[in-house]
């Protein structure tokens, strides 16, 4: 994709990077939290809440940002190579997942935005929720694409997913929920006369 071949190595990822990465981050943050005194049942909510962030977080970039495709030959080429090559080679494992050097600076950003509104206590719940949240997409979108999901929710979300890749539909932009596209009527359900 890339003519500098260092660049086109870091455009590629291993998928358990963004698990060796974030998990002992969260980890840290939820032990910061509970030597603050924070108590379980806020952490709980804060982290759920977390969670939902990152899903809305997750529609809003997929369909926005990661689809949106100008008019311009820079536009072009920059959704190629945001998530256009994603709908090319939905196979490539090497870029399932998003690469450590686009989702550590979000990262970053996320986290100082949920210190500087709840502050270093409740902040860090929020983020690891955010983060799991993350983590949960980048491992089911990777699992979806590369593995024979068993049970009826995973065969359930493969389906769901695929239908957004292969069917031209302009919808279905959760991956690993489908929640917002309910909210915002982008399921590309049929419509019953």
């Amino acid at each position: 994709m890339f003519e500098t071949p260092l660049i086109e190595r870091f455009s590629r990822v291993h998928p358990a990077a963004p698990f060796v990465f974030y998990l002992p981050i969260l980890g840290y943050l939820g032990y910061h939290a509970f030597s603050n005194g924070i108590a379980v049942l806020p952490f709980v909510a804060l982290v759920l809440l977390g969670v939902l962030l990152w899903s809305l977080a997750e529609y809003v970039l997929h369909r926005w940002v990661f689809h949106y495709v100008g008019p311009r030959p820079w536009q072009r080429r920059m959704h190629f190579i945001i998530h256009g090559v994603h709908h090319d080679f939905p196979q490539d494992s090497g870029r399932l997942v998003m690469p450590l050097g686009a989702s550590i600076p979000m990262g970053v950003v996320f986290y100082i935005l949920f210190r500087l509104i709840a502050g270093p206590v409740y902040g860090a719940p929020f983020f690891i929720g955010f983060g799991l949240g993350y983590l949960a997409y980048d491992g089911g979108h990777f699992a979806v694409h590369h593995f024979r999901m068993s049970g009826r929710i995973g065969k359930w979300l493969k389906r769901y997913h695929m239908i957004h890749h292969h069917t031209g539909v302009d919808a279905r932009y959760g991956v690993s929920s489908p929640l917002w596209d309910y909210v915002f009527g982008t399921t590309g359900a049929e419509k019953k006369s």
